[in-house]
């Protein structure tokens, strides 16, 4: 199986108070294309930065992040930004939806930025997909928790992304809600045949994956394929 993410002793650390904060400690992993993967952790444990690193979000203190080939060590800013548009797709906890922005301009917004035409039917097809057709016109504040993250979600296909990252992407939801928003990442992720790293307190949504690997006060301390690897 291709490599589409290499972790390499990534270390990620802050100044506090004069002291040095390990946030993530030594971390060294691989994910192949196309395979599903869930990190879990208690609170505090790292997972949400690392999540964050491997996205281009952040930049490391030491260590490797390599995705699809490119090295984000020593990237600036703005060539990270231009990677997570080519390879990356997105789904916040919080949404991270644009308030002045309606819901079919939110999911057109990745498409824009790569300077693509004719962008309205796709993103109108992904609004569909995830059952929001009539709904493109309404603002966020005018949906509910879980359409703002069918929307999120159908924003994150819309670049067609080789990895797919999600930090609890049902954290705000309920329990009902949740299996729906669950379930459409999953279909989604398999139609597309994306790379999919969600970061999850749920254990449940976590043995929906093939492989889990759990952090704990910064460091990987497991790193387990589960039944749907098989």
């Amino acid at each position: 199986m291709e490599t589409i993410l290499n972790i390499a002793n990534l270390n990620k650390t802050y100044k506090s108070a004069g002291r040095t904060l390990t946030v993530l400690d030594d971390i060294n992993f691989a994910i192949g294309a196309g395979s599903t993967n869930a990190i879990v952790g208690p609170s505090g444990s790292g997972k949400t930065t690392l999540l964050g690193l491997c996205a281009g979000l952040d930049s490391a203190t030491s260590g490797i992040v390599e995705l699809s080939g490119v090295n984000f060590g020593g990237l600036s800013e703005d060539k990270r930004a231009q990677v997570r548009n080519q390879y990356v797709g997105f789904i916040f906890q919080n949404f991270q939806l644009l308030p002045t922005l309606t819901a079919l301009e939110n999911v057109m917004v990745p498409l824009e930025l790569r300077g693509e035409k004719n962008i309205k039917p796709r993103a109108l097809d992904l609004l569909d997909k995830v059952g929001l057709a009539s709904r493109g016109h309404h603002y966020p504040a005018q949906l509910s928790g879980g359409e703002q993250q069918r929307v999120s979600l159908a924003r994150a296909f819309s670049n067609s992304p080789k990895i797919l990252f999600a930090d609890e992407p049902t954290g705000n939801l309920d329990a009902e809600t949740s299996e729906k928003v669950v379930k459409l990442i999953f279909d989604l992720n398999k139609d597309a045949g994306t790379t999919l790293v969600l970061v999850t307190h749920d254990l449940e949504l976590a043995a929906k994956t093939q492989r889990i690997l759990r952090i704990k006060g910064g460091k990987l301390v497991s790193d387990e394929l589960t039944a749907k690897a098989v």
